[in-house]
């Protein structure tokens, strides 16, 4: 069971998904930053004040958060990072049992006769004698 398991969260399709699924979370955290943090502060202000509201545009302008853009992009890039680095790892880890099966493959044609071919072996000899 164990090793359908992992049969299973090693094919290609899982992974994938996978590493869509939080490429796209780290992304959409850039996208929510840039809006929020930057977009937003600089169209806000100018239209507040235009509209007679010069109070609510100096309690509510904070500046730009440049700070937590960056922030967003950095988070994003070290978990891209990562990702690269665990999908590079389990790549080798494939090759390598890939590898493993093909030795194992060899050493059991090259262990010998197989029961069948044994007992065909006997039947053969006591037909003979």
């Amino acid at each position: 069971m164990l090793k359908d398991l992992k049969a299973f969260l090693l094919r290609g399709n899982v992974v994938d998904l996978a590493i869509g699924v939080i490429i796209a979370g780290a992304f959409g955290a850039i996208v929510q930053s840039l809006v929020q943090d930057v977009i937003t502060p600089l169209f806000l202000t100018p239209a507040l004040k235009a509209a007679g509201a010069d109070k609510i545009a100096e309690l509510s302008w904070n500046g730009i958060a440049y700070g937590n853009f960056l922030s967003a992009v950095i988070n994003f890039v070290i978990v891209g990072t990562v990702l690269f680095f665990i999908v590079k790892g389990m790549e080798k880890a494939q090759s390598l049992a890939k590898k493993q099966e093909a030795a194992e493959e060899a050493a059991a044609e090259v262990a010998g006769p197989t029961q069948e071919e044994l007992l065909a072996e006997i039947r053969d000899l006591l037909k003979n004698k």
